[in-house]
């Protein structure tokens, strides 16, 4: 999976925005301003493809013991956010698409009902 696939997807997602909030290298996903998806396009560059993902804690931890690919969120809070090593090759482009719908779905959840509502998420 290339950043532009991942880009493509997260894209496609109702009302969500790419940023750069933190630096010109590290691109990110929001749903109503919300983060969700983290990518360092400076490690893309170098072939070290990864994203960081929101991610349900007991899931998370789960994910972490079943694969090497995946890990507690590298400048993250490792309870709630894993670091997707896609370069590794470990995980198919499939299971990434999910992991990133369970991430917008995790913020999305966590929105007010009124806001949920206001956004017909």
């Amino acid at each position: 999976m290339n950043i532009e696939q991942v880009r493509d997807y997260c894209l496609s997602k109702l009302h969500t925005e790419e940023t750069f909030p933190f630096d010109q290298s590290t691109l990110v996903f929001k749903v109503a301003g919300k983060m969700f998806a983290l990518a360092p396009l400076d490690k893309w560059e170098q072939g070290l493809a990864s994203l960081n993902l929101k991610c349900n804690p007991d899931y998370a931890l789960e994910l972490r013991e079943e694969y090497e690919s995946i890990v507690g969120g590298w400048h993250s809070n490792k309870k709630h956010w894993n670091s997707i090593y896609i370069y590794k090759g470990e995980l198919s482009s499939k299971f990434i698409m999910e992991l990133i719908d369970h991430s917008y779905d995790m913020v999305v959840k966590g929105m007010t009902k009124k806001l949920r509502d206001s956004l017909n998420l």
